[in-house]
C-alpha cells in the first residue's frame, strides 16, 4: 500500500475520532495493525466491518443487504445494535413494531430449541416493554411458556422451520423499515461518481498548487499530512508552464477491494478561479466571503461547531486542521483555508473585522455620579434599554437606575418571600446571621425578566416592564451555602435559569414555573461562575471553581466534557465577547496574580494572554468585554483596557479618583456607557462620544417632561391594573410615588367585585383646563430627510409581497412573493455596517446559491398562486424555511435553496405556520378549510385536528409561559388551545367598532408580546392587545382618551356586569383612515408598527396604543420609483434586534428598509393625548370628541 493511502487512513482516523464514531475508531485502528503487517485479507474484514459501524454510528445510511444477513443468519443482539443507530423502540409505531417481531422471533427460537431459561430472560428484558402497549398480547406471549410445543397455539400453527419463518419475518421487516419515515432517505445509497473522495484530494492539491508562488510541471506529492507547495525552479521567478493533465492517483480497483494509490504524477486539471477570485479570497482587505454560508441540514441533525468540538474533543493536537461539515450531504465546507491561517464562515457572517477602532471609542469621560448608599456587590445594564442599569449590593438589596436623568426606578431590600416554604437549612442560615448579600444580579436576554443570586441559599426572579414596575416572579431555594452566580439561558428553545454554588453543583431551572431541569456534579470545590452559550444549535455552559478547575456540560446527564486548570487557579469568570466567536477569562490567584487570557477554542489551550496587571492585586479582579474588540478590568485603582488582538494595555483611566482596588465594572450592550464602582458606596458612569450623545438626549428629554407637568414622567403611563391607567400624570404627584413598591399586580376581571378602593387613593391625575394641551401630539414624517430608508435591490420577477420575515440572527431579510417565489437579502460587514446586521445604511445583495436555483413552493394547478394564501417560518438557527403557497408545504434548505422533503397536500392547503415552542418537530398548521392540524414532521403524521373556526386560519401564536395557542381566522374568531392536551380553552369574536357592520369578517392576525402574556390581534378596522383571558386590555380604534378619573371607576362597573367589547379601540380615521393591513411588535415590545392600505404606516405606543407618528409614503419610497401610488405595505417586519428597524413588503413587489434618522434616533417623540381612543361599550358609544381613560398592561 502507498504511503499517501496510509495517510489517507489516518485522516480518516482523525475525522471519525474528533466526530466521536468511537467503535467505528476502534476497529478502524484494528486494520491498521494488520495494514502494517501487510495482511490484506484482515484488513478488507476490518474495513468492512468499519463501514458497517459508521452506518450505525452516523444513522446516514441504513445497509439493507447488511440487515438481511443478520436477520437470515440469526444474529440478534448485532442487529438490535445496528438498528438502534437509526431508531428506538419508543420513536413511533413502525420502530415498535421491528422491534417487537425482532424480540417475538428470538423468543419463538429459544422455545422451539426449548431452551425456557432463554426464553424466560428474553420474556422479561426485552418483550416486556411491550405490555405497556398491548396487554393482552404480552399475556397471550408469556402462556406460550405452559405449552410444551408453540405450534399448539393457534395463530402460530402454521410456524415452520426457523429457516423459513426468518425469510417471512424479514418480508414484513422490509415493509415496515420502508414505511418508517425515521428511514427516509437513508435506505438509498446517494448517487455519485467512483473515487469521489480521491477526486475532492486532487481539487485540493491542484488549488494548493495553483496558489504556489513557483509552481513546478511536476510536483512530487508525499505526504496529505501539511499544504503542498514547491520550490522555485526558475532563476527569474517565471511562472512555469501549466501542469499537464496526467491523474494524481493510479487506476481504480475493482470494489471491495482497499484502493491503493499509485505513483504521485502531476495533478488533474480544474478549472482555474478568476483572477478576482482569487485576489479576494486573499486580500487582507477583504477577511471574509462575498456570502456568509448558511447552517445547512436538516432540522433533526445537530451541526458541528468550533465549539461543540472543543466540548467534545479538548485535547485535539495544535497544527492539525479540522474540517466542519454543515449539512450532511457535505455541499459545502464552512472552513476555508489560508495561508498560516482560517477562518470559519457562518451564516451568522461573523469574521474578525480589522482594526477599525480607536480610543476614542472607549468610554472614559465621567458623566454620572449615583449614590447607591451600600456596597455595590453586582451590576448589569438592560439589554435594549441603554441607560437603565441594575445594582445589587452587599446588603442584600436591589436597584434600577435611570443613569440618563439619575432616577432610581425601582429599589427592593431584601426579604424571602414565602419563608414557611423555605428549606431548613436556609431558616437556620437566616437564623444564625440575617446578613445577605447580592453575589450576582442579571437581566435575563429579553430584558424582561431578572435574576438575583445571593450568599445564602436562594435566587429571586423578577418580571419587569418598561414602567420601570418590579414584580416578584420566583423565589428558588437552588443551593446549599452561597449562590455565588447566575445567567439565563435557552437549551431546547426554553429559557431558563443557570445557578451555580457552594454545593459544588450547577443546576438548570424552567424560568416559567422554577421548576428543576438539570443538576451537573462534578466539581470538587464551590462553583464560582457560569458561563451558557451556544454555537448554532449547540447548547453548553462553562462553569468554574474555585480550585480553579474549567468545566463544560452539555444539556445531558453525561457528565462534563472539558476539564482546564484555569491561569491562577483560584476565583475565575469566563466570558464571550459580544459576537460570541472568542472567549475570555479572567481571575486571580490567592497569592494576588491576575490573568486575563483568550482561549482558543478548538483546542482548548490560551490563546493569548493580557498583560499590565500589577503583580499582588488586591481582591479579585472583575472585567468585562464589549462591542467584540475591547476587554476591561479594573485593577491598581483604575480601569485598564485592552484591545483583543493586542496583549499590550492599551491605555488606563481613574475616573477622576476614588474608585477601590479593585473596581466592578459593567458596559452597556452598545459599549458607549460604563459603570463602576466607587469606594463611597457609589457608581460613576462613564461615557463615549456616542455615550455622551445618549446621556444629552436622555436630559433633554427630561427637561422637556419638567416643563410639561401635565405628561406623564416616562414616556410610558403608570399601570394601576389591568383595565385603567393613570396616562396623565402631573410630574409632583408622580415623583412622591414608588412605582416598585406602590403599583399592584394586574387583577382579572373577576376579581373586580371585590377590589380595594385604596389602590385608587394615590392616582389624582391633574386635568388642565387649557384645551389646547388636549390636542394631538403628532410627528407626521412626509419627507425622505426625515428618517432612513433603502429600497432592496431585486433582479427577480416582481410579485406582490405577501409574507416577510428577518431572519433570527437579523443577518438577513426573507420575502415571499405571491407568484411562490421566495427572495433572501443579505448584508455584509463594512465600515458603514460593522455588525453586519441588516441596516437602511448599507445595501444588501439579493443572494442566490452557486446553481441559480430559485426557492419556489409548490402551487395548486387548479388555483393559481397569486390568490392562495401563503404562509412560511424559519428555523431558530436560520437553516432552513417552510412554507406554502396554495400547494404543498414544502421545507427548504436555506443554503442550497433545495426542498428537503414536502407534506400536506391540498386540498385544504395550509395557511399559516408556526413551530411548537419546546419542540421544533411539531409544526401548528392552519389549515383553508378552517381546521388547524398539529403535525409532528419527524414521524410524518397529524397528531390531532383542532376544529372550532367557520372560515381558513389566518393567524397562530404559541405562548409558552401561558402554555396555549392562539389561533385567529377570517372569521375574526379568536381561539385558545392547551398546548398540552389541545383541548379548546376559550373564543371570542372580535367586536366591530361603532360604525362598522356586524359580524366583522376579513383575516385577523395575532402574535404574543415578548412577555407572552399580551396577545395583538390585528384586523384591518382595529389593531388591538388583549391579556392572557382574550380580554382586551388596550386596543386603539383613534377617538380620544379618557383622562378623567371617575370614567376609570365608570369602566370597572361596566366590567362587572359583563366584559363584551374591548375597553378602549382604535380604528382608522383621520390621516389614518384607510383600512389596516399589517401590524407588528417592534423587538424590544414597546412599539407596534402599523401599516395602511394607502401607504402610510402608524407607529404606536405598545402600552397604551397611542401614535407616536406617521410615516407617509412620500418619506420611504424613492421619488423616481413614486410611479405606483397605489402601492402600500401589504406586510410589516421587524428587525429581531434593532427595535427602530423594520422592513415593508409591498404590494408592488418591492421591499423597503426603513429606520430613524441619525437625528432623531427613534420614531416620534412624546405620545400623544389626543389620539382617537375611545370606549366601545354598547350601551354607550363615545362620541368622537369625549375622552377616555387608555388601560395599560
Amino acid at each position: 500500500m502507498s504511503s499517501l493511502s496510509r495517510e489517507l487512513v489516518f485522516l480518516i482516523l482523525q475525522f471519525l475520532d474528533e466526530e466521536k464514531f468511537k467503535e467505528t475508531v476502534h476497529k478502524l485502528r484494528q486494520g491498521l495493525v494488520f495494514l502494517n503487517a501487510n495482511v490484506l485479507f484482515f484488513v478488507r474484514a476490518v474495513i468492512k466491518c468499519c463501514i458497517l459501524r459508521l452506518e450505525q454510528e452516523s444513522g446516514f445510511f441504513f445497509n439493507m443487504k447488511h440487515f438481511e444477513d443478520q436477520v437470515q443468519a440469526g444474529e440478534w443482539d448485532e442487529i438490535e445494535r445496528y438498528l438502534c443507530g437509526f431508531t428506538k423502540v419508543e420513536d413511533n409505531r413502525y420502530s415498535m413494531k421491528i422491534f417487537f417481531e425482532i424480540r417475538k422471533q428470538k423468543y419463538l427460537e429459544a422455545l422451539d430449541r426449548q431452551d425456557r431459561a432463554k426464553a424466560v430472560e428474553i420474556l422479561v428484558k426485552d418483550l416486556k416493554v411491550f405490555a405497556s402497549f398491548n396487554e393482552e398480547l404480552f399475556k397471550e406471549i408469556t402462556q406460550l411458556l405452559t405449552l410444551d410445543n408453540f405450534r399448539k397455539n393457534e395463530q402460530l400453527s402454521k410456524y415452520g422451520d426457523t429457516k423459513s419463518a426468518r425469510n417471512i419475518m424479514l418480508v414484513e421487516l422490509k415493509k415496515l423499515i420502508e414505511a418508517n419515515p425515521l428511514f427516509r432517505d437513508k435506505l438509498t445509497f446517494p448517487p455519485f461518481k467512483s473515487s469521489r473522495l480521491r477526486t475532492l484530494i486532487n481539487q485540493s492539491l491542484n488549488w494548493q498548487h495553483q496558489l504556489c508562488k513557483n509552481p513546478r510541471p511536476n510536483p512530487d506529492i508525499k505526504t496529505l499530512f501539511i499544504d503542498h507547495s514547491c520550490a522555485p525552479t526558475t532563476a527569474n521567478g517565471a511562472r512555469p508552464a501549466p501542469p499537464s493533465n496526467n491523474p494524481l492517483v493510479g487506476p481504480i480497483p475493482k470494489a471491495g477491494a482497499f484502493p491503493p494509490i499509485g505513483a504521485h504524477g502531476p495533478f488533474q486539471p480544474v478549472v482555474s478561479p478568476t483572477p478576482g477570485a482569487i485576489a479576494g479570497w486573499m486580500s487582507a482587505n477583504n477577511p471574509s466571503l462575498p456570502h456568509p454560508a448558511v447552517a445547512a441540514g436538516p432540522p433533526t441533525h445537530m451541526q458541528p461547531s468550533s465549539a461543540a468540538a472543543f466540548l467534545k474533543h479538548p485535547r485535539t493536537p495544535t497544527g492539525m486542521t479540522g474540517m466542519d461539515y454543515q449539512s450532511a450531504d457535505s455541499e459545502h465546507m464552512m472552513k476555508r483555508m489560508r495561508t498560516g491561517q482560517s477562518e470559519e464562515v457562518s451564516f451568522s457572517g461573523i469574521v474578525h473585522a480589522p482594526n477599525i477602532y480607536s480610543q476614542d471609542d472607549l468610554p472614559k469621560t465621567v458623566v454620572r455620579t449615583l449614590n447607591q448608599g451600600s456596597n455595590v456587590m453586582s451590576m448589569d445594564f438592560h439589554p435594549q434599554r441603554q441607560t437603565i442599569l441594575l445594582v445589587g449590593t452587599n446588603v442584600g438589596d436591589i436597584s434600577l437606575w435611570e443613569v440618563g436623568s439619575r432616577e432610581r426606578l425601582a429599589h427592593k431590600p431584601f426579604k424571602v418571600w414565602d419563608l414557611s416554604a423555605s428549606s431548613m437549612p436556609l431558616q437556620t442560615a437566616l437564623l444564625n446571621d440575617a446578613a445577605i448579600s447580592v453575589n450576582r444580579c442579571v437581566w435575563g436576554p429579553d430584558g424582561l425578566m431578572l435574576g438575583v443570586a445571593f450568599s445564602k441559599h436562594i435566587v429571586q426572579i423578577y418580571t419587569y416592564n418598561p414602567t420601570g414596575e418590579l414584580r416578584q416572579h420566583l423565589e428558588i431555594d437552588a443551593h446549599v451555602g452561597g449562590v455565588n452566580d447566575i445567567a439565563f439561558a435557552h437549551p431546547n428553545k426554553q429559557l431558563c435559569i443557570v445557578t451555580c454554588g457552594d454545593d459544588k453543583m450547577i443546576k438548570v431551572w424552567d424560568a416559567g414555573a422554577g421548576r428543576r431541569q438539570y443538576i451537573f456534579e462534578g466539581h470538587e470545590a464551590s462553583v464560582y461562575s457560569v458561563c451558557p452559550h451556544h454555537k448554532e444549535n449547540i447548547q453548553f455552559i462553562f462553569s468554574t471553581a474555585i480550585d480553579g478547575k474549567i468545566k463544560a456540560w452539555l444539556y445531558d446527564s453525561l457528565g462534563s466534557r472539558v476539564d482546564y486548570d484555569a491561569p491562577g487557579l483560584w476565583c475565575t469568570m469566563m466570558a464571550y465577547s459580544a459576537d460570541g466567536t472568542r472567549l475570555f477569562s479572567c481571575g486571580t490567584s490567592k497569592e494576588g496574580e491576575s490573568h486575563l487570557v483568550e482561549w482558543n477554542e478548538s483546542e482548548g489551550s490560551i490563546k493569548r494572554t493580557y498583560l499590565g496587571f500589577r503583580k499582588r492585586s488586591l481582591d479579585v479582579v472583575q472585567f468585562d468585554t464589549t462591542r467584540s474588540h475591547f476587554l476591561a478590568a479594573g485593577d491598581e485603582f483604575q480601569i485598564k483596557f485592552w484591545d483583543m488582538d493586542n496583549t499590550n494595555m492599551l491605555t488606563a483611566v481613574d475616573a477622576d479618583g476614588g474608585l477601590p482596588a479593585s473596581p466592578r465594572l459593567r458596559f452597556n450592550k452598545e459599549g458607549s456607557l460604563l459603570a463602576v464602582t466607587t469606594s463611597d458606596n457609589g457608581i460613576k458612569i462613564l461615557a463615549s462620544s456616542d455615550g455622551l450623545r445618549l446621556i444629552r438626549m436622555m436630559e433633554s428629554r427630561a427637561i422637556d417632561k419638567s416643563r410639561s407637568p401635565s405628561e406623564p414622567i416616562n414616556s410610558k403611563p403608570l399601570i394601576v391594573n389591568a383595565l385603567g391607567s393613570v396616562a396623565n400624570v402631573s410630574s409632583g404627584l408622580a415623583s412622591s410615588l414608588e412605582r416598585s413598591d406602590r403599583i399592584q399586580p394586574a387583577v382579572s376581571i373577576g376579581n373586580h367585585g371585590t377590589m380595594d378602593n385604596s389602590r385608587l387613593v394615590d392616582v389624582k391625575p391633574r386635568i388642565s383646563d387649557d384645551t389646547d394641551k388636549l390636542k394631538s401630539w403628532k410627528s407626521d414624517i412626509v419627507d425622505s430627510s426625515q428618517l432612513k430608508a433603502l429600497r432592496l435591490p431585486d433582479s427577480i420577477a416582481a410579485g406582490k409581497v405577501v409574507r416577510l420575515i428577518y431572519t433570527n440572527s437579523g443577518l438577513a431579510l426573507l420575502a415571499l412573493a405571491s407568484n411562490a417565489v421566495h427572495k433572501l437579502w443579505k448584508w455584509q460587514r463594512s465600515d458603514r455596517n460593522l455588525s453586519g446586521k441588516a441596516t437602511a445604511y448599507a445595501a444588501p445583495q439579493l443572494w442566490q446559491p452557486p446553481s441559480g436555483t430559485l426557492m419556489t413552493n409548490d402551487i395548486n394547478e387548479s388555483k393559481p398562486a397569486e390568490e392562495s394564501a401563503a404562509c412560511i417560518a424559519l428555523s431558530k438557527n436560520d437553516s432552513y424555511v417552510m412554507s406554502a403557497s396554495g400547494g404543498k408545504v414544502s421545507l427548504f434548505n436555506m443554503m442550497t435553496f433545495k426542498v428537503m422533503t414536502t407534506f400536506m397536500s391540498p386540498p385544504p392547503a395550509a395557511t399559516f405556520l408556526a413551530f411548537h415552542p419546546q419542540d421544533n418537530n411539531i409544526i401548528a398548521i392552519g389549515m383553508e378549510d378552517s381546521t388547524v392540524q398539529i403535525y409532528n414532521v419527524r414521524v410524518d403524521e397529524v397528531k390531532t385536528k383542532l376544529k372550532g373556526h367557520q372560515n381558513r386560519i389566518t393567524g397562530l401564536a404559541f405562548s409558552q409561559s401561558l402554555n396555549v395557542l392562539v389561533s385567529s381566522g377570517a372569521d375574526a374568531q379568536l381561539c385558545v388551545w392547551n398546548i398540552d392536551g389541545w383541548e379548546k380553552k376559550k373564543t371570542k369574536f372580535i367586536q366591530a367598532p361603532p360604525g362598522r357592520q356586524s359580524p366583522l369578517v376579513g383575516e385577523t392576525r395575532v402574535q404574543f408580546h415578548n412577555d407572552q402574556s399580551h396577545l395583538l390581534v390585528v384586523h384591518e378596522s382595529q389593531i388591538a392587545i388583549y391579556d392572557s383571558k382574550l380580554e382586551c386590555s388596550r386596543s386603539g380604534q383613534l377617538i380620544v382618551c379618557y383622562l378623567l378619573f371617575m370614567k376609570l371607576l365608570h369602566f370597572f362597573l361596566l366590567c362587572q356586569s359583563g366584559f363584551d367589547r374591548p375597553v378602549v379601540e382604535w380604528s382608522p380615521k383621520d390621516s389614518l383612515a384607510a383600512p389596516i393591513s399589517s401590524a407588528i411588535y417592534s423587538s424590544d415590545g414597546l412599539l407596534v408598527y402599523t401599516g395602511f392600505c394607502d401607504g402610510a404606516v402608524g407607529v404606536f405606543d405598545a402600552d397604551s396604543l397611542r401614535i407616536r407618528c406617521r410615516i407617509a409614503p412620500s418619506a420611504y419610497i424613492p421619488s423616481h420609483a413614486a410611479g405606483s401610488s397605489t402601492a402600500y405595505p401589504s406586510v410589516i417586519a421587524a428587525h429581531p434586534s434593532e427595535p427602530n428597524q423594520i422592513a415593508l413588503g409591498m404590494s408592488d413587489g418591492a421591499v423597503h428598509v426603513v429606520e430613524p434618522s441619525d437625528v432623531e434616533m427613534k420614531w416620534g417623540g412624546p405620545s400623544s393625548q389626543d389620539n382617537g381612543a375611545h370606549p366601545s361599550n354598547s350601551s354607550n358609544p363615545s362620541p368622537s370628541g369625549q375622552l377616555s381613560e387608555l388601560p395599560s398592561r
